[in-house]
């Protein structure tokens, strides 16, 4: 589990590494050193057109944007409650009227997922625990990682049936 964990985290650092390495050079090349003399700034300057060297700049700064955004997904965790209750139309509705019986009560929502929720958690006041992106289908990902902590968001529908879910905590 260790080195699952370990190994996404070892490339991020050797692909900052090689990043870093490939902007300072062009740093260098580039003349933007304050010890580097006229001859070497005519031979950088002949040696790698300005545009090559914006544009290595430019890939280099959406890399760290993506890299910035895969080690926050791998480090974002929420904890959330749910009530899940199977079917179409009519579970929509009731979860509807739970909701406005419920409001943003943590209480309450823990009395009726244990007993409405056709989840085993609902046992649990429909605790889910604490979880990473991903770890949960798309819809259910969806609100848990963008929706507001505190709050009842749903119904949600996924391919299990339709939700109530209160997300307790979020680390970004």
């Amino acid at each position: 589990m260790i080195r699952a964990r370990l190994s996404p985290l070892l490339l991020v650092c050797g692909l900052l590494a090689a990043v870093f390495a490939n902007t300072a050079s062009a740093f260098v090349i580039g003349g933007g050193n304050a010890l580097s003399s006229p001859k070497t700034q005519d031979f950088a300057a002949a040696a790698r057109p300005p545009v090559a060297r914006s544009a290595s700049t430019a890939l280099s700064m959406g890399l760290f944007d993506d890299i910035g955004k895969m080690i926050k997904g791998m480090t974002t965790r929420a904890s959330a409650s749910h009530i899940l209750i199977k079917g179409g139309a009519e579970a929509a509705n009731r979860l509807e009227d739970l909701k406005a019986e419920i409001g943003d009560n943590p209480v309450k929502f823990a009395e009726a997922a244990a007993a409405y929720s056709a989840c085993p958690s609902g046992r649990s006041g429909g605790n889910l625990g604490e979880f990473g992106r991903g770890q949960m289908v798309k819809e259910f990902d969806q609100v848990v990682f963008n929706d507001e902590v505190g709050v009842v968001h749903g119904p949600v529908k996924t391919q299990f049936g339709y939700h109530l879910i209160l997300i307790s905590e979020r680390t970004d």
